[in-house]
């Protein structure tokens, strides 16, 4: 499936997605979001790298996938594991796996995404899928779970590596991001978020 855009996977040339896709709003199902906030935060990239917060833009991510070559992406997947269990899958299988997934109120699939960039011909050439067996869903304004959370850590282990494998460097951030350059702000952060939960205050809707 897909088009060849002109640069293989190990191609310095190549442009690099690093998408978080999900709904912070529900539970584990920011796991996404979650983890691409602390790729942006820990790491940093060339120029050929584009790090993307999608949380729920469903066809409005069109343009995002099909301008990249390589598609890394960070979400929460039901791949009836143990909760918490960090897996890869790639390319040809990371439809079957999204394929259920609704992202948007829409009812958007992050597979129609990948079709609608196909349809253009301007597929990606590499795609790579770390997902987070969550534990709760269904939990309005909640936390992600304690497994979830802890699945981060390895995830952003695993990001590294794939990236590693198309050659493409990351670097440890050596000066903490300020907060007007973090991926996510207007206390909708992690750490702002959780604070919030933890005061008892109701998320926003």
């Amino acid at each position: 499936m897909g088009t060849e855009t002109g640069h293989d996977a190990q191609s310095p040339a190549a442009r690099v997605l690093v998408l978080g896709i999900g709904n912070i709003l529900w539970a584990d199902e920011g796991f996404g979001v979650r983890t691409v906030e602390a790729f942006h935060r820990r790491f940093e990239t060339g120029a050929e790298v584009t790090i993307l917060d999608g949380g729920t833009q469903g066809l409005y991510l069109v343009d995002h996938v099909a301008s990249h070559d390589l598609l890394l992406v960070f979400d929460a997947i039901d791949y009836g594991l143990e909760p918490g269990t960090v897996h890869l899958v790639r390319d040809a299988e990371v439809p079957r796996f999204t394929g259920n997934k609704k992202m948007s109120l829409h009812q958007t699939g992050f597979q129609e995404v990948l079709s609608a960039a196909d349809l253009l011909g301007r597929y990606p050439n590499s795609l790579a899928l770390i997902g987070c067996q969550p534990v709760d869903l269904e939990d309005w304004g909640g936390p992600l779970t304690g497994p979830v959370a802890a699945a981060i850590a390895p995830a952003l282990d695993l990001a590294v590596e794939v990236l590693a494998g198309w050659g493409i460097a990351v670097r440890p951030r050596t000066v903490p991001l300020p907060p007007e350059q973090q991926l996510l702000g207007n206390d909708i952060d992690h750490a702002a978020y959780e604070r919030t939960l933890a005061a008892g205050s109701a998320p926003a809707a």
